[in-house]
């Protein structure tokens, strides 16, 4: 080191230089910081930041350095939240899950290790189990806290690690802040109390997910049928593909309790597996992800093609249309159905509950408006993440009122119904998918179909998202100036078609919601357009909602906006 970097000019190569004497004891950690030691860049890189913690928690790269996914930085982040439990009084017990990511079960039980250290009991699941599964035992045990290691449908290099807070929501903002305070007062190589994991499970503070929570789980899903009975004499054909994540077990194990049993497999993504070789994002959102599937689909004819991603929070789907091909369903597109279903299904078993409501998130469809007018249900609007469907329930409990809720969904392929989690549950979300495409193909009717006769009903409506990414140091700083300069230098329209009205979610007092970094520009046409930074990942993210008297005057309204779009985000 030069006298330069000694005086404290280049601080990141300081700690650079801290990690390389301490013993960083994951073998994979060392050998990579030899590797750059002669590269700059990838020092700076890797230290002179550190991952951010928010409501969403951490997400980053594995690898060495504070700006990477390691226990060092896993341990740091559970001090933080293991600070803020102790002054929370309670059952002092925090839930922790896993999905199949790289390292994802280490980290949770090292994540174990500190929280025993500090005195805080443990229920951590004994195997792979997905978000909801960890939300519900948060909430069964009566937890100050929980924790899901996962990084949902990022690319394999990737991993990350979700806080949640006693009612199995993730973290208020709140609370969010107090942990953040705590990590950085928190030396990330020396700071956080650690006992092997085996030593807290001899002590007695660190204890496995029993098996009656398994089983409540899984029992409050089944409760949730619309139809009970009705799967299991449809003959539905599914092809499953869990994308070599969580969903597995539990999807399966559900869908066979409700007689849905001529399930194939995609074999190449049964197993868990955190490097994902079949596909770049583990995401079932994008086609690259269901291919596989769609091809075992069409070799066995499958009624329906389903997908869950790592973490099984998201599910997507391909319904087969009559000509034999399979089309994909987009988020929008599935909540309607499933809102539609519920509702239909519900008032005709006598099960719909007085003044029902359904929450979905702003950025998603004005269909579901159309719908729920229809049936009667109140659809509360919320901002973007799932813990606002969760705070919704949350509000309805305090008032004696959580049987009202029915449904809710946000665009980005999350759904929930019921108020037994506060996240998005792909397993629930598998099980009426399949339901109701077995109702369908009881009555000779079809998940095409139906969304057809909705479209007939409601009129044809275009959803569509496109993102910007701003990678490296640089881009977070990138991003913030072109929200800025929106709000400084508003566009008078979009393509030609003026802006009747613009909706800034900064502004708490004129919204009624939380202040967020949303920006919603209403045009003369009918049309929408939403500008939103998306909080895990960095992108700003562009939702456009058209309607035309066909799909094509819809996408075409939709390519205009986004062409317009290009040169205010670039």
């Amino acid at each position: 080191m030069n006298k330069t970097e000694a005086t404290g000019q280049f601080p990141y190569r300081n700690e650079y230089a801290r990690w390389l004497a301490h013993d960083l004891e994951d073998p994979d950690l060392l050998p990579e910081l030899l590797k750059v030691k002669d590269r700059d860049d990838e020092i700076k890189d890797r230290f002179a930041v550190s991952l951010q913690f928010g409501t969403a928690g951490l997400r980053g790269t594995l690898g060495a350095g504070t700006n990477r996914m390691n226990i060092w930085v896993v341990r740091q982040a559970t001090q933080g939240l293991a600070n803020w439990v102790l002054t929370q009084g309670g059952t002092q017990t925090v839930a922790i899950s896993f999905d199949s990511r790289i390292k994802s079960e280490v980290f949770a039980k090292e994540a174990a290790g500190v929280l025993a250290a500090n005195g805080i009991k443990v229920r951590i699941y004994d195997a792979l189990m997905p978000v909801p599964a960890l939300s519900f035992a948060t909430r069964f045990y009566h937890c100050n806290a929980g924790i899901m290691v996962t990084a949902s449908h990022n690319p394999a290099r990737y991993n990350g690690y979700k806080a949640y807070g006693p009612d199995g929501c993730q973290m208020t903002d709140d609370a969010a802040a107090i942990v953040y305070d705590e990590i950085q007062k928190t030396d990330v190589l020396t700071g956080a109390k650690h006992i092997s994991f085996a030593e807290g499970v001899e002590k007695g503070l660190i204890r496995f997910v029993g098996d009656d929570c398994k089983q409540a789980f899984y029992a409050a899903i089944e409760a949730r049928q619309v139809r009970p009975g009705l799967a299991a004499s449809a003959g539905l054909k599914l092809v499953y593909s869990p994308l070599n994540g969580s969903g597995l077990v539990p999807v399966t194990r559900v869908l066979n309790d409700i007689g849905i049993t001529d399930i194939t497999i995609v074999p190449e993504q049964e197993y868990p597996s955190g490097y994902f070789t079949t596909c770049p994002y583990p995401n079932p959102e994008i086609f690259e992800a269901l291919k596989y599937g769609l091809k075992l689909a069409e070799e066995t004819g499958a009624d329906l093609m389903l997908a869950t991603d790592p973490d099984a929070d998201r599910v997507g789907i391909a319904m087969r249309c009559p000509d034999g091909s399979y089309e994909l369903v987009s988020g929008n597109e599935m909540g309607v159905l499933l809102l539609d279903y519920i509702c239909a299904g519900r008032i005709e078993k006598g099960t719909m509950p007085e003044k029902p409501v359904a929450v979905m998130s702003l950025v998603s469809t004005p269909l579901a408006d159309a719908v729920a007018a229809h049936y009667g249900v109140e659809l509360r609007h919320v901002l973007t993440g799932f813990k606002w469907i969760g705070d919704q329930i949350a509000r309805l409990e305090a008032a004696g009122e959580v049987d009202r809720f029915i449904f809710g969904f946000e665009e980005s392929y999350g759904y929930l119904a019921g108020p037994y989690v506060r996240d998005k549950d792909a397993v629930i979300a598998s099980m009426l998918i399949c339901e109701m495409a077995a109702y369908y193909r009881s009555i000779g009717s079809s998940i095409k179909q139906r969304l057809e006769e909705i479209y007939a009903q409601y009129g044809r409506y275009l959803n569509k998202v496109d993102s910007f990414e701003f990678p490296g140091l640089t881009g977070m700083d990138k991003m913030a100036s072109i929200m800025k300069g929106l709000r400084t230098a508003p566009p008078a329209d979009f393509g030609g078609v003026a802006v009747s009205g613009v909706t800034d979610y900064s502004e708490p007092e004129k919204t009624g919601l939380p202040k967020a970094n949303v920006l919603i520009y209403k045009l003369d046409d009918g049309s929408t357009v939403i500008v939103r930074p998306s909080g895990t990942e960095p992108k700003i993210k562009t939702y456009f909602t058209t309607r035309g008297k066909d799909l094509a005057e819809a996408q075409a309204k939709k390519d205009q906006l986004a062409e317009a779009c290009k040169p205010l985000l670039s």
